[in-house]
């Protein structure tokens, strides 16, 4: 039995002897940690293809591009109308033409023009015999015939008479007749039922709403005139940016049938109340027109700029996108990069606005990193179909 163990023993301990140590606290760690998904070591060709950098910071003012149109400027629109009811036997203007105040638009006939021209001749008449009355009763007082009651009666009569001969002229003054019209009527004692439509002022005829043989009334609208050295460029601004948008604004703007021409002003007007069917504020800039170039209705584009403020940028080139998210890769080490999630603004010239997530000291991949975010969803793709 004693020499059983002896031989026994030399085996057991070759086993002893064959048994691995036990791992240290810093290989199981690391063999514990997760890969971090975000991080990304730049190797081989990848590595010249990334060029490193920095957020710059410059001054940019924001910018808003919305629908715009050319307008009338309603200040310097007429709408011409006849003084009274009649019916239209000649049109002298059409669309399109320019002309100038006091220009013969149109003749109607007028019924109610003659009436006025009557009365007025009635008035004329009156005061005439009302005054030779006062002329006879000065005369028959000198010669003690009658007293001085009867000729103030007289010059009493001679003062409404030409009270109403002063009224029937206000009124055939307020139906349209000249002047000069009327003291030929009054001369030559003869009714004209012909009224006269003129300009009330230079412009272009906008529209003509009427035609020969139509009856039209007082109220109606016979010509609109407009003045289109200067017009409106008008846009409808949603109500979310209306409250960046104020009057002095600076404006670009584009007339789509002047493709490449830029238009700059600054806005001439903001209206103070949302049109509650469209959800959007109204506003508009002055554009000269002196050559008449810009007509109404022509369709454009109108962009709001923001006084300029100093922001952070970075290469478009710079940004990679995930999902819905931005990101850029900032880095971290060495040749290791780790994606960064960015709120981003706008962009001005081939940069954007970065308004969190980034540091002005910290250095991104400034071109390439489309390529090295690609590598990284290679790698992380790779490992989860290893395990």
């Amino acid at each position: 039995m004693k020499r059983s163990y002896l031989l026994l023993l030399p085996v057991a301990v070759l086993f002893c002897g064959c048994k691995a140590a036990p791992p240290s606290a810093e290989a199981v760690t690391a063999a514990a940690a997760p890969r971090d998904p975000s991080r990304i070591t730049a190797t081989g060709p990848i590595l010249k293809r990334i060029k490193l950098g920095q957020p710059a910071w410059a001054s940019v003012g924001s910018t808003l591009t919305v629908a715009a149109r050319v307008e009338v400027d309603e200040t310097r629109v007429t709408r011409v109308g006849s003084p009274v009811m009649g019916r239209i036997n000649s049109l002298s203007v059409h669309e399109g033409e320019e002309v100038h105040r006091g220009q013969l638009l149109a003749l109607l006939t007028s019924t109610g023009l003659s009436d006025g021209q009557l009365q007025l001749l009635k008035a004329l008449s009156q005061r005439q015999v009302a005054q030779r009355a006062v002329e006879r009763a000065q005369l028959l007082l000198k010669a003690d015939v009658i007293g001085s009651a009867e000729l103030q009666r007289r010059e009493a009569e001679l003062a409404e008479a030409t009270a109403e001969l002063a009224a029937a002229r206000d009124q055939l003054m307020l139906l349209g007749m000249p002047d000069d019209a009327m003291k030929e009527m009054e001369r030559s004692r003869t009714l004209n039922s012909v009224s006269r439509i003129v300009a009330s002022m230079d412009g272009t005829v906008l529209d003509r709403k009427v035609t020969l043989g139509q009856v039209v009334q007082p109220a109606d609208t016979v010509f609109e005139i407009a003045d289109l050295s200067n017009v409106w460029l008008v846009a409808d601004v949603p109500e979310a940016a209306a409250g960046h948008v104020a009057a002095g604004q600076t404006v670009e703007a584009e007339i789509g049938a002047f493709p490449g021409q830029a238009i700059h002003g600054k806005l001439s007007f903001v209206s103070a109340t949302v049109n509650p069917e469209t959800r959007t504020v109204r506003v508009r800039m002055d554009l000269p027109n002196a050559k008449r170039r810009y007509k109404p209705a022509m369709l454009a584009t109108m962009t709001l700029k923001d006084n300029p403020e100093k922001k952070m940028l970075v290469p478009a080139a710079a940004v990679v996108r995930e999902g819905d998210t931005e990101y850029v890769l900032v880095h971290v080490d060495s040749d290791t990069y780790q994606l960064r999630k960015v709120v981003l603004g706008q962009e001005h010239g081939g940069r954007r606005v970065v308004t969190e997530g980034l540091q002005g000291e910290e250095k991104i991949i400034v071109d390439g990193a489309f390529h090295l975010n690609n590598e990284r969803r290679r790698q992380l793709t790779g490992s989860d179909g290893a395990s």
